[in-house]
């Protein structure tokens, strides 16, 4: 794929655990703000409201990005925002007051949609039929990549839609408008896109990554997994991909799969170290806290600094001190 851009929207998950204080007070209402670095809003958003591993309370956005919780328990929570055009986002622990409302906002950064020549995009499947592209759907491919970069996701799809009327067989064109779709909150055309990118190439990596990343957020692990599996059978190199995996199987309540993916994921170099959180929480599911405590301390040791290091830091106080 040297000199091509291709489309990945990634979605990196994380979460700490929290102790709850079982009071019986319930705080009249919770409102949390979720406001994106770069202005606007995502209808795709969504946010959960989660004591440890189970969510208490889950919504998504309303026209001025923001949630409101009724009648939630006094104590100690976290907040993850989850939406298609950025990283999964996690608030590390808040607290809820026993008396009033209280507010909380949760920034965002949209994920960067273009991987030059790099990472997956570098090692990606090229088919014998993309190895034909005409000049003119290069050119209009390329094009597209310029619109994406600018936001403008109308005239990206028109140019898209040009490459493909060239050459119908272009599947990387349909990954990227799949992406498109993503980001204008078009699920059901976002899939029609990336399964045809599939049926034209069934070895394209990207695509099924992107389809993995759409069913997660649809709640659908299994079928997260299936598509995730696909992908790191064709491109086993790719560390995000088994991160995705890990998450949706320790979302499926597969937690020796989700251990055993993240560990895969932490033999290949240039691993991220969210898949030690991933494990850990996998471990705590099972009760193996020493292993849980010795994730977790990788983490710090991989990412010493960050809002992630920090939330690391609070989780290993509270699994350290969970009786054995």
């Amino acid at each position: 794929m040297t000199g091509r851009v291709l489309v990945l929207l990634l979605l990196l998950v994380a979460s700490s655990a929290g102790a709850q204080r079982d009071t019986g007070i319930t705080a009249p209402q919770v409102r949390v703000r979720v406001a994106f670095v770069d202005g606007g809003c995502d209808a795709s958003t969504h946010v959960t409201l989660s004591h440890q591993s189970s969510s208490v309370a889950e919504a998504a956005v309303n026209d001025k990005c923001e949630v409101d919780f009724s009648n939630v328990q006094a104590g100690s929570y976290h907040l993850t925002v989850c939406g298609r055009t950025f990283a999964a986002t996690d608030s590390g622990n808040i607290e809820l007051p026993s008396t009033g409302s209280a507010e909380f906002e949760v920034k965002v950064k949209r994920t960067s949609d273009f991987e030059w020549n790099s990472g997956m995009s570098a090692r990606a499947f090229v088919s014998a039929s993309d190895l034909r592209i005409p000049v003119r759907a290069r050119r209009e491919f390329d094009r597209s990549n310029e619109l994406l970069a600018k936001q403008d996701f109308g005239q990206a799809l028109q140019k898209l839609n040009k490459a493909i009327a060239i050459y119908p067989a272009f599947a990387v064109a349909y990954n990227n408008m799949g992406v498109i779709y993503a980001r204008l909150g078009e699920a059901k055309r976002e899939r029609e896109a990336l399964e045809a990118a599939i049926r034209i190439n069934d070895h394209l990596a990207l695509a099924y990554v992107n389809l993995g990343r759409m069913n997660i957020a649809a709640s659908d692990f299994s079928g997260a997994e299936a598509a995730l599996n696909k992908a790191s059978a064709f491109d086993p190199a790719e560390t995000v991909t088994l991160l995705l995996l890990a998450y949706a199987e320790f979302m499926d309540q597969r937690f020796k799969d989700a251990v055993a993916t993240s560990r895969r994921a932490h033999a290949l170099q240039g691993h991220p170290a969210l898949v030690h959180r991933v494990a850990a929480r996998a471990l705590e599911q099972q009760r193996q806290l020493a292993g849980a405590i010795a994730e977790l301390e990788q983490f710090l040791e991989e990412e010493p600094g960050g809002s992630g290091a920090d939330a690391v830091r609070k989780e290993l106080d509270i699994v350290r001190a969970i009786p054995r």
